[in-house]
């Protein structure tokens, strides 16, 4: 029997082969690899291929993250999502602070939880990201605990960081008033962030 008139068992067994001794990065590396023996069409060995991966005997790396992305590239991906979510927070957390009043119920209660995680978590989780971009200090078993172990440092950092803000507006002209104050962690917050950021983005490319 000719190559060209290859039998289905026979392109599937090839293509298995070649995924367990080649690891190709892309299909289309599969596919190359697989017309090399058997050159037979490449939709023929797209079918097979998306087969054998639905019936879970090849299982097909996802593509590998881009080294060259430029920062504004970085800063729109989804790598960057915990920024945004940093910013978004920050931003509404302070909006509520400056435009609905204590005696607004019941939408005060979201002022008064956006405003625990501002003052309790966001600095901290800003600076701690800063200094560690992407390990935490004390290596962990699992990625779980390294979650924990971040929030955890979180917390602590934010407890030791908004009294020393308080502090240094008390010598001020501002003093410690609830505009200074918010503005005071605003800047904080988004300044550790987008240094983190920053270095986060020079590690991934240093490693990629």
């Amino acid at each position: 029997m000719s190559k060209k008139h290859s039998k289905p068992s026979t392109i599937n067994q090839r293509i298995i082969e070649i995924v367990k001794e080649k690891d190709p990065e892309t299909v289309e590396q599969l596919i190359k690899l697989v017309q090399s023996k058997h050159p037979i069409p490449k939709q023929r060995i797209l079918d097979a291929i998306i087969k054998l991966q639905n019936q879970g005997k090849i299982t097909l790396k996802p593509p590998k993250a881009r080294a060259d992305f430029t920062i504004t590239e970085y800063i729109v991906s989804a790598k960057a999502y915990w920024y945004w979510i940093i910013i978004a927070l920050s931003a509404a957390t302070t909006i509520l602070v400056f435009t609905v009043p204590e005696n607004a119920y019941p939408i005060v209660y979201a002022r008064y939880i956006l405003g625990s995680i501002f003052v309790l978590w966001l600095p901290g989780y800003s600076f701690i990201k800063a200094l560690f971009p992407t390990e935490v200090p004390i290596k962990t078993s699992s990625e779980n605990l390294d979650k924990i172990e971040r929030i955890a440092l979180s917390a602590g950092m934010s407890i030791a960081l908004v009294p020393i803000t308080g502090l240094l507006l008390n010598y001020t002209p501002w003093g410690i008033r609830l505009t200074p104050v918010t503005l005071s962690l605003l800047a904080l917050t988004i300044t550790f962030a987008t240094v983190a950021l920053l270095r986060e983005h020079q590690a991934q490319t240093q490693t990629s």
